[in-house]
């Protein structure tokens, strides 16, 4: 299983918009071989940013690695032109290979 995370320092007058691009994108995660999950998590608040992280969840670490190379990952990161800049600086990427999972006994 692989994880790919990207942080977002979203300014504090803006978390609305971004929230809103997020839930209002067509993402195309479900049309990938090795998709497993995907979640938006707000963070923490700051004197100038809100923390936002999206989570991502593959098979694989070459699952993610061939959607970040697909067609459905350019639909998914075109942005309107003109749009504001609703963070600070770029996403910090950080991806992970799972070691151990521990889940609920059913």
């Amino acid at each position: 299983m692989f994880i790919a995370m990207n942080r977002f320092k979203v300014y504090k007058d803006a978390t609305q918009d971004f929230e809103q691009v997020w839930l209002g994108r067509d993402s195309h995660l479900g049309e990938m071989p090795g998709f497993v999950e995907f979640h938006l998590l707000r963070g923490p608040e700051y004197e100038d940013h809100v923390l936002y992280a999206s989570h991502t969840i593959w098979s694989s670490k070459a699952d993610f690695e061939a959607w970040t190379r697909s067609e459905q990952f350019r639909k998914a990161h075109s942005r309107a032109p003109g749009t504001k800049p609703l963070y600070l600086g770029h996403p910090q990427f950080e991806g992970f290979e799972t070691i151990q999972t521990v889940a609920r006994a059913e």
